[in-house]
């Protein structure tokens, strides 16, 4: 199972809460927008995580999915 919290949410705020809760649920992948300049983005944008933030997100992930006993690539 994969989830979408860029897509399935659509506002950036909740992008990394929502990704946390679908790997706490059992997911087994995220997908999500990153943009160097979500401001100028063409599309998907105001949902977009910028580089910070999505590096930030990927070692949350991690953290959590060692508690359910998942590795994640690097």
């Amino acid at each position: 199972m994969i989830v979408d919290p860029s897509h399935g949410i659509g506002v950036r705020r909740f992008v990394i809460p929502m990704a946390l809760a679908g790997v706490a649920a059992g997911a087994d992948g995220v997908h999500i927008e990153g943009h160097d300049w979500p401001q100028e983005a063409l599309s998907d944008g105001p949902q977009a995580l910028r580089p910070a933030q999505y590096a930030e997100l990927a070692i949350q992930i991690r953290r959590l999915a060692e508690l359910f006993g998942k590795t994640i690539s690097p």
